[in-house]
């Protein structure tokens, strides 16, 4: 399924750039480790999912300070 249609990035490319981290990075880094940037950032909640899903954890909660992955996605997505 394709996360990101800005750079055209299956669900399967982002899990297996994460197979390939040792710790769990940040959606950005995900990016840069593809050789690509967030765009439209409305990719952002989805692909910090699956790195959530892919580590065993939660997604991180939000505080609505703008520091999470969503709320820069939401910021660049307006």
């Amino acid at each position: 399924m394709i996360v990101c249609s800005c750079n055209v990035l299956s669900d399967r490319d982002v899990r297996e750039t994460l197979s390939a981290q040792a710790n769990r990075p940040s959606v950005g880094a995900i990016f840069r480790h593809m050789g690509c940037e967030a765009k439209c950032g409305r990719c952002t909640r989805n692909i910090a999912a699956i790195v959530a899903q892919q580590s065993g954890g939660l997604i991180d909660e939000c505080s609505n300070s703008g520091d999470c992955d969503s709320c820069r996605g939401d910021t660049l997505a307006a």
